[in-house]
């Protein structure tokens, strides 16, 4: 049973129609890459799997329950209990400034009261050595790389033990030399079998991690398989067109 499943997705912004009709499913461990030239609404498609983005029409359900059935919401209760369960890191980090690296982490969870702070730190410490950030804890944003801003989003967002977690184009800001950092962070998480969808124009990554790729263009779903062959051997030209362009 897939642990996303999207069907007749439809968003607009006034007379543009930015999603026209997605469907697709993603099996739990998946690492999904959605490909596809900018303005083809890789980006939107993402924000509304976690309620960032109002759809017009369609349905999304995580893990069997629905967020939205055919444009009709669930209870705000049920929506903030359904999105809980996946993470987003975002193309600009979104870190609280005026918050030390742990302070960033230990936010959401302290909000939450669920669980002591004992054990708050702790998930904080350990995820912080995951990301190679350890001796970072007491800084603060304003003093650290964009790569290492990157991570501590990643960081961040694995605080809340999310089942899935997306990425939107999570290196697009960082020079080139800092993105091969926050890479490696999210090839480790896929060799943990995370789920993970990830809107990217990095497809070296793509290539190398993603079991499953999306193609988009023009808010349409162009062709999505296994991604090895989609990479490989495309069927569709406007599939072939793009990656010609994008891998050389």
């Amino acid at each position: 049973m897939p642990i996303i499943s999207v069907s007749n997705l439809k968003k607009s912004y006034g007379e543009l129609d930015v999603l026209k009709g997605i469907s697709l499913d993603i099996n739990k461990n998946d690492v999904v890459a959605i490909i596809g030239p900018s303005g083809s609404g890789k980006s939107t498609l993402l924000r509304s799997l976690i309620h960032l983005e109002e759809i017009d029409g369609g349905t999304i359900q995580i893990n069997d329950e629905s967020l939205v059935e055919k444009g009709i919401y669930a209870k705000p209760q049920e929506i903030k209990q359904i999105t809980s369960k996946m993470g987003m890191v975002f193309q600009h980090f979104d870190l609280f400034p005026h918050l030390t690296v742990s302070g960033n982490l230990e936010i959401a969870p302290k909000l939450a009261k669920k669980e002591p702070m004992s054990k708050i730190k702790a998930r904080s410490e350990e995820l912080l050595e995951k990301v190679g950030l350890t001796k970072w804890k007491n800084a603060y944003p304003a003093n650290l790389s964009g790569g290492q801003k990157q991570r501590v989003a990643i960081a961040r967002a694995l605080m809340m033990e999310p089942e899935i977690l997306l990425f939107d184009e999570p290196t697009s800001a960082l020079d080139p030399e800092l993105t091969g950092e926050v890479l490696e962070v999210m090839k480790n998480l896929a060799k943990e079998k995370m789920t993970m969808v990830v809107v990217t124009h990095e497809m070296g990554f793509a290539q190398e991690v993603a079991t499953k790729a999306i193609f988009m263009d023009n808010g349409e779903v162009v062709e999505s398989g296994n991604a090895k062959a989609l990479f490989e051997n495309p069927q569709f030209d406007r599939t072939k067109a793009f990656l010609k362009r994008s891998l050389k």
